[in-house]
């Protein structure tokens, strides 16, 4: 039942974060004086994942500088970390959408099953729980499902009253792809010659077929698609909240 293979999509260009990604592409936004990058290695490393491909784009060449200057490069745009965990860096085109990039690096996996996630997010799901759902629900792929942040305060109204006003990081109700997938090789079906978004006729259709589960977790979760939420991060690991490697 192990699964041996990440996928890390890290090709976009991060449009909303222009500020840093005018030079820096997105994964590798530093939280905490490492790239976020580097944090989903670790995570899946700490699963006991051995092959790790960064499906790359915009500005894929500063990400092999990254690598070249603090890892062991064994060929060409792969590298060796310890724990016998290898990252290769796959250029998947520098306008590919999702679907795209997982398409082209399907073509360099040799197992059945692998784990998929983007490059600008956090969490603590539990791998070994997310990975047993996929087996028992049989189906070509699971999302992990969580809760989404609040952009605002909430209060609690009775008349004209506030009874209650609280700065809350989540929302207590509907759920959202959290990314941190696990799929098999049958999504490539689903996956067309379009230039088109994995969140869109791919997973839809997947949902149509009802071969898409969901795993929903409550714990920490975090993307980073604007300043704020860099700085939200950074806050809940110093506050001890997430717990990096």
């Amino acid at each position: 039942m192990n699964i041996n293979s990440a996928f890390i999509l890290a090709g976009g260009k991060g449009t909303r974060l222009k500020e840093i990604t005018k030079s820096v592409p997105k994964p590798m936004i530093e939280i905490i004086n490492k790239p976020l990058l580097i944090h989903l290695i670790n995570f899946y490393k700490s699963y006991g994942v051995v092959n790790i491909y960064v499906l790359t784009g915009y500005k894929h060449d500063f990400i092999v500088n990254y690598f070249k200057k603090n890892f062991t490069e064994v060929k060409k745009d792969t590298f060796s970390l310890d724990n016998n965990c290898r990252v290769s860096l796959v250029f998947t085109g520098l306008n590919s959408l999702t679907a795209k990039r997982i398409q082209k690096g399907i073509k360099k996996l040799n197992e059945e099953n692998f784990y998929l996630t983007y490059g600008d997010g956090l969490s603590d799901v539990d791998l070994l729980k997310l990975t047993k759902s996929f087996y028992d629900n049989k189906s070509i792929a699971t999302v992990t499902a969580v809760r989404p942040p609040a952009r605002f305060g909430s209060l609690e109204l009775k008349n004209n009253s506030v009874v209650s006003f609280g700065e809350k990081k989540q929302t207590e109700s509907g759920w959202i792809n959290g990314g941190f997938f696990v799929m098999s090789q049958g999504v490539e079906k689903y996956l067309s010659d379009k230039n088109e978004p994995f969140e869109g006729p791919p997973l839809e259709k997947l949902s149509k077929d009802n071969k898409l589960s969901a795993y929903k977790h409550n714990g920490f979760w975090q993307c980073v698609d604007t300043l704020r939420e860099k700085e939200i991060l950074e806050e809940s690991i110093r506050s001890g909240e997430f717990k990096v490697l």
